[in-house]
């Protein structure tokens, strides 16, 4: 049984990001580069190295967008690649979120992720100052 079967089969998967999926692996199986040749051929070909950079471009530029999507999409995408074993869309939606809470505060971190602060003033500041090197 393949992944997209147990993907079809399954409640952790909706056909929206269902979709989605096939979307990147369709694009990704399309411009991932063929094969190289053995032998005379391949000596006489030699200029596939210019070649390929094109549809690396066309794959980092798809990337791009197709990971302009709202925060529900890209956990959902994340959950998806990580069940169904996809580790180059897992690596992108998760770099995506990295990317979201790169250079930011606490505070603001909390803001992206809808997070309540449990903590008392108190115990911040404390903790606060047991870590204090990860604020500087």
């Amino acid at each position: 049984m393949t992944a997209l079967t147990t993907a079809s089969r399954s409640p952790n998967v909706d056909s929206k990001i269902l979709s989605k999926v096939i979307e990147y692996c369709k694009k990704h199986v399309q411009t991932s580069p063929k094969p190289a040749n053995s032998g005379a051929a391949a000596d006489a070909n030699s200029s596939t190295s210019t070649a390929d950079a094109a549809p690396a471009e066309d794959l980092k530029s798809f990337d791009a967008e197709f990971v302009k999507v709202d925060q529900a999409t890209i956990f959902d995408l994340i959950l998806a690649a990580n069940y169904l074993n996809i580790k180059g869309l897992l690596d992108l939606t998760c770099q995506t979120v990295a990317d979201m809470i790169k250079d930011k505060t606490l505070e603001e971190i909390r803001k992206i992720f809808n997070i309540k602060n449990d903590f008392t003033p108190e115990e911040e500041t404390e903790i606060r100052k047991e870590n204090q090197w990860a604020f500087e």
